[in-house]
């Protein structure tokens, strides 16, 4: 058996990048179609500048196999659509039984968390704050700040992202808003389709190991 070769990387707070990283990719405000509620305000700020940066992701990814680990760094531009602010899409792990882990870096956000039975978590980001979140829980973060958003995250390598269970239920069942006093507040989703019994048991379901995907 050969072992892989440690490698050490530099996390860069300023710029919100790993060093040393094997990949990125971006999401671009117009790649965002369908997570906002307020339809028109989406389309007015796609008219403004569709192809803004919304956040961009910077990892390493030393393989794909059931053991090993991915980690990286995501930056989150501020803004609001309408009262809600950037977001990223949010997933399940494909491999659901899968945890993340993050850290917060620079910036203000929330990490909005939502169990398969439709169960909120809203935990407060901030530098320092380390997030856990657990096996089943689809999650997505949230810029409620002036300022960029740098987190760090871990997750185990086979874990893959499942977007597809956000679209089924038409988002989260929760948005993150302004208050109106410079903070943020958790308002329900007119949108949002509960699970199915069915489509719960799958999530629950064993799955196998996979590729992961961005």
């Amino acid at each position: 058996m050969q072992l892989a070769e440690p490698s050490a990387v530099t996390i860069d707070v300023e710029r919100g990048e790993l060093h040393g990283s094997s990949g990125r990719y971006a999401k671009y405000l117009r790649d965002l179609a369908g997570h906002y509620q307020d339809e028109a305000a989406f389309a007015a700020a796609i008219r403004a500048g569709g192809a803004a940066l919304a956040y961009e992701v910077t990892e390493l990814r030393p393989s794909n196999r059931s053991g090993d680990l991915v980690f990286g760094v995501t930056r989150m531009l501020p803004g609001t659509i309408g009262d809600e602010f950037y977001l990223t899409r949010g997933h399940l792990h494909a491999i659901a039984d899968r945890p993340e882990i993050y850290r917060g870096e620079a910036g203000r956000g929330v990490m909005l968390l939502e169990s398969p039975h439709g169960e909120t978590r809203a935990l407060a980001m901030a530098p320092g704050v380390v997030c856990y979140v657990p096996p089943y829980w689809i999650h997505r973060s949230v810029n409620v700040g002036p300022e960029t958003l740098v987190m760090s995250f871990c997750y185990p390598a086979d874990a893959g992202q499942d977007y597809a269970v956000l679209e089924r239920a038409h988002g989260m069942r929760h948005r993150v808003t302004t208050d109106d006093r410079g903070g943020w507040r958790l308002a329900e989703n007119r949108a949002y389709r509960p699970r199915t019994p069915a489509e719960i048991a799958a999530i629950f379901q064993p799955s196998q190991p996979g590729i992961a995907d961005v």
